[in-house]
């Protein structure tokens, strides 16, 4: 009997984001726990500048760069995706400027946070190459990058999100007294964050009046769109949720914040090894946690999304006010990531988790390939 070949697995980090460093560490999560029995895995990072390569000893190159939040150099064979009859091809560039076919894709794993990677710009990309790819399509992704719409759509939904308002680069510059004034309306404290970033890059948090300019600006420097955020100081709980059309929600987790960091911090999360520690599961009445379950597969469903995300909430101490704070479509998969670590403690542990996930992918590419996209009148 022959034997079963591998699928090819294309996983894609690094990337343009401000996120970059904080992908590293998740891909050497995944290629590390990747199964090589099934899966034949093909490293492909992409720099700060934009360019692909194919990352032939990936983990090394990972082990060495992750912990100090190091940047991808470029190193490796300069590589392209390209659609070709009946197969997806990764194409490198030969010495002499010629391109070399270096085989199919079977489908791919997209480990990016944030701008150009988890925004819809390399699911529309891969779409149009035909490559199966784990997580949300274009429109999901999007939406899921977009916290503004994100929060109006998931208030459409009757869910529950936290007060907010948004500033344009364009309203600060035309007049940022009116912007600050419209916005400590609020009350204090405030959050205030790029809209379309994660990793609590840029993010402050805002006591008064005094620090509020700075905080906007700081944002700016991520973002031409501004969030401010009314607090809801007390609890930070997350939930996994998996799944394509019926998908289905993890144990709940609570991020519990230490030595002196006021809120989840890119410093508490990175930086400062004992910034912050992860429960999981919460420990929450079965009720909270059932309410939470719940909101989280709405949020899912309402978003447009499908393979996997994080739902992150906010919570008064005494869990008699819930607010869904975020839905993140690429979430991390560190060592110390709330993703993983909920679905193992749910069942299901991150060798599984990935292979649950790359099934989901071809899935969903099985179903969409069958859908027409020419229009043949009946006669």
């Amino acid at each position: 009997m022959a034997a079963r070949r591998k699928l090819r697995v294309g996983v894609l980090f690094g990337g343009r984001s401000g996120e970059h460093e904080i992908s590293l560490r998740s891909a050497l999560t995944v290629i590390s726990a990747i199964d090589r029995a099934r899966y034949e895995v093909v490293p492909i990072g992409i720099s700060r500048e934009g360019r692909w390569y194919l990352e032939t000893d990936a983990l090394k190159m990972l082990g060495a760069a992750a912990p100090r939040l190091a940047a991808l150099k470029r190193s490796g064979t300069p590589v392209s995706l390209r659609p070709y009859p009946d197969a997806r091809a990764l194409v490198a560039a030969s010495a002499n400027g010629r391109a070399a076919i270096r085989g199919a894709l079977d489908v791919i794993f997209p480990v990016l946070h944030g701008t150009f990677g988890e925004d819809g710009t390399v699911q529309g990309l891969l779409d149009l190459a035909g490559i199966p790819y784990v997580g949300a399509g274009v429109l999901g992704s999007a939406i899921g990058m977009d916290k503004d719409v994100q929060k109006r759509l998931l208030r459409e939904a009757g869910l529950p999100v936290v007060r907010y308002a948004a500033i344009s680069d364009l309203d600060y510059r035309d007049d940022p007294a009116a912007a600050r004034r419209r916005v400590a309306r609020l009350g204090w404290p405030l959050f205030v964050k790029p809209n379309a970033l994660g990793s609590s890059i840029g993010v402050s948090r805002v006591s008064g009046p005094r620090g509020l300019a700075r905080a906007i600006e700081e944002a700016l420097r991520y973002d031409r769109k501004v969030l401010v955020e009314a607090a809801c100081e007390g609890r930070e709980l997350e939930c996994a949720v998996l799944g394509n059309q019926r998908p289905v929600a993890s144990v709940v987790g609570e991020i519990v914040v230490r030595r002196g960091h006021r809120f989840y911090s890119y410093e508490s999360k990175y930086v400062d090894e004992h910034g912050a520690a992860i429960e999981v599961p919460a420990r929450l009445p079965a009720r909270a946690a059932r309410r939470i379950r719940e909101l989280a597969i709405t949020a899912f469903t309402a978003l447009e999304l499908r393979g996997m995300a994080r739902v992150d909430f906010l919570a008064a101490p005494d869990l008699r006010e819930i607010y869904l704070s975020e839905v993140n479509t690429i979430p991390g998969f560190t060592a110390i990531s709330m993703y993983p670590k909920l679905w193992a403690a749910s069942g299901l542990p991150l060798k599984r988790l990935i292979d649950r996930l790359i099934a989901l992918a071809l899935e969903d590419h099985r179903a969409r390939a069958r859908l027409k996209f020419t229009y043949q009148p009946r006669l």
